[in-house]
């Protein structure tokens, strides 16, 4: 195992890290790699999730590791993507709320899931999915996604993300440019999207355009935009993506994270390390490596060493991280801890979740007796 070297560059490069393990609890390996990288974050999956007390005392011993305040990240949508499913029960996805047409549940599908996130000592959630739901994407995003008009998708997650932030937890649009045409699954392979930027532009990219100064994270997509690019680079390593448009011509502000880089379409392009370089080169603030320690310390190793012998990218590893290092003191307020969940506390939410799960499955027969009354 190679072990990440002492350098002055060390504590910046860690706090551009979010980094992910397997266990339910604090052990030597972990405690030691946190302690020794400095991450930004940590981001936890089902396979560290038993129950509500344990995630919090996990989360708060991973806070023990790490000297500055670490944003505390779940990927949780509801539906396929939900990693509270045993912990607390079944959230529903984001394409059954939105069947429901009520913007009210919009945001309190939101605040659910915040106070949720909040209970277990979570302070960001990779929330919600900005993808349009065209029939190319079908069979990959499913119900993940809402509507194939960009104008509802940016509704929905207006809603959302107020609904996060009424909770005190911070949301992430993804996947940036914009998934609903691609065919293929990015965690295994690389989809390739023939769309020019004029259409881009009007479709995938409004809600990102629309929401740029209410979306805490953006989170970039590992899928290729040849006809924007001139190439198959994903767009987690284009700058032509990061920097030129979504930074300078949609005026984004606030922290860009890229997706897994563990996952098959980024790794089809360039190995952990290098991608973890190309990606804060092209204008990335957070590198996110959710799994492998080996692939974590691959990332770092790789951005110790671009940065000892190029200056430029040095300069550009100690902007990001005091971008993130600015975030952090803005949204101070939300990344302080919460307290340990109660028994009685971790029912009500528990209830509250049922209410709301069976609130959007009787909305659409509510809404439909309405009508039929009103036309009597």
């Amino acid at each position: 195992m190679t072990r990440p070297r002492k350098t002055r560059d060390t504590e910046k490069i860690g706090q551009i890290l979010i980094v992910g393990f397997d266990s339910t609890e604090m052990t030597p390996r972990i405690s030691s790699l946190l302690t020794r990288l400095q991450p930004a974050g940590v981001i936890l999956f089902a396979r560290n999730i038993k129950n509500p007390e344990q995630t919090w005392r996990l989360l708060r011993e991973c806070q023990r590791c790490v000297a500055t305040p670490l944003l505390t990240c779940v990927d949780l949508e509801g539906g396929a993507v939900d990693r509270f499913r045993d912990a607390l029960g079944a959230t529903p996805s984001a394409a059954d709320v939105f069947a429901t047409g009520d913007r009210r549940l919009y945001r309190k599908h939101g605040e659910i899931i915040g106070m949720n996130c909040r209970a277990l000592g979570f302070n960001v959630d990779f929330a919600p999915v900005l993808d349009l739901a065209f029939g190319a994407s079908r069979n990959v995003m499913g119900s993940r996604a809402v509507s194939s008009d960009p104008l509802d998708a940016t509704t929905y997650a207006r809603e959302f993300l107020a609904g996060l932030r009424d909770a005190n937890v911070l949301g992430c649009g993804k996947h940036f440019p914009g998934l609903g045409e691609g065919k293929l699954d990015s965690h295994h392979e690389l989809p390739v999207i023939e769309k020019p930027l004029k259409k881009l532009w009007v479709e995938d990219l409004v809600p990102y355009r629309t929401l740029r100064r209410q979306l805490p994270l953006v989170m970039v997509s590992h899928a290729a935009y040849p006809q924007v690019t001139r190439d198959r680079t994903p767009a987690s390593l284009s700058s032509v993506w990061i920097t030129d448009i979504l930074h300078k011509r949609i005026g984004y502000r606030n922290l860009i994270v890229s997706d897994d880089l563990e996952m098959g379409g980024v790794l089809s392009a360039a190995p952990i390390g290098e991608a973890a370089v190309r990606f804060v080169r092209a204008g990335g603030d957070l590198c996110l490596i959710c799994h492998r320690e080996d692939y974590i310390l691959q990332a770092h190793e790789s951005l110790i060493k671009a940065a000892e012998r190029d200056s430029k990218f040095a300069r550009r590893v100690a902007d990001a991280a005091r971008h993130v290092a600015a975030f952090k003191r803005r949204s101070a307020n939300t990344i302080r801890r919460a307290t340990v969940p109660s028994t009685a506390k971790v029912e009500r939410l528990k209830r509250r979740l049922w209410e709301f799960g069976e609130q959007v499955r009787l909305e659409p027969f509510s809404r439909k007796a309405d009508k039929r009354r009103a036309r009597r």
